[in-house]
């Protein structure tokens, strides 16, 4: 899978990918209003609105970008509803030919990750018949228990091709609170960066290992020192746009070749309506200012991208 998402990145000339990451807050109106009305102001009438309100945005971009990132918890808040969109927007956004990067941020070890890999990433045989769970392409995960909890799913990934991406260094503003910890003279996030290129070298692409690493734009300077830890492992990059990240500030984060990283946008584009910037739009036209989100993030990343 990896090495589709690279082909993918290369098609569109866009190392983006839109976070699906819908509060009610983010959804027009008229939207929330026509899914109440018909399925009632209940977690059922909420989780329609968030699958309409996806579409939209999903029909507008799925050009102009090779990956989407549905953030689970978003989904999870209205219950099995929720789950039932999350896994509607999956199907959809992979008929529309893109990448699905399933933010789930799980961590466990033994059957636990192993379970969680087989529902997001994997399968389960059941009376001799495999089933598929979520179905995402890749996974975010989290590598607190180690090697322990990394093996199931790296596992899981080699098995089907798919990928994860490990939180290495976040975009908040408290990660430094554990990650920038010293340990041997290097911070807490450099021994994890580490870690990501040793478990990356047994589940390779062709150029690109299928387990990559989350580290957060508004680091840049951290993010050139972990591009030298982990030269063939593919970054995801959080934090641009709302959380103060900008184009010029991640160079470091791609490789000579232009590639490395794919850079995640969330309420930037898919509540880009709501900006001044792209407010001429309104509410009813939420999906093209989404749209011209995306031409505005892709031209702002070419000061990153140098090739």
């Amino acid at each position: 899978m990896i090495n589709k998402l690279v082909e993918k990145i290369k098609k569109t000339e866009a190392p983006i990918v839109v976070g699906l990451d819908p509060m009610l807050g983010y959804i027009p109106e008229q939207i929330t209003e026509a899914a109440y009305k018909e399925y009632g102001a209940n977690p059922d009438g909420a989780a329609e609105a968030v699958w309409r309100y996806n579409k939209g945005i999903v029909d507008a971009v799925c050009d102009l970008i090779p990956a989407v990132k549905p953030q689970i918890a978003m989904y999870e808040q209205f219950g099995i509803p929720g789950l039932v969109t999350f896994k509607k927007t999956v199907d959809y956004c992979k008929e529309k030919g893109l990448i699905v990067i399933g933010d789930i941020k799980r961590g466990d070890i033994g059957s636990t990750s192993a379970a969680y890999a087989a529902g997001h990433i994997g399968g389960v045989d059941i009376g001799g018949n495999y089933f598929r769970g979520f179905d995402e392409d890749f996974i975010t995960v989290n590598p607190y228990f180690g090697t322990d909890g990394i093996k199931p799913f790296a596992d899981v990934c080699k098995e089907e091709k798919r990928g994860m991406f490990i939180l290495v260094k976040t975009s908040n503003p408290s990660s430094g609170e554990f990650q920038d910890r010293l340990i041997e003279g290097k911070p807490l996030y450099e021994h994890v960066a580490s870690k990501v290129a040793e478990w990356g070298k047994d589940v390779m692409g062709e150029d690109y290992s299928y387990i990559g690493a989350v580290v957060g734009a508004t680091y840049p300077e951290m993010g050139k020192v972990i591009r030298e830890i982990m030269p063939k492992a593919y970054i995801l990059v959080p934090g641009y746009g709302a959380q103060g990240g900008k184009g010029k500030d991640l160079v470091h984060f791609f490789n000579k070749d232009g590639l490395g990283a794919i850079v995640n946008s969330s309420r930037g584009i898919i509540a880009a309506y709501k900006q001044d910037k792209y407010s001429e739009f309104g509410p009813e036209g939420y999906a093209d200012a989404a749209r011209q989100a995306v031409v505005d993030m892709k031209d702002d990343l070419k000061q990153a991208v140098v090739k």
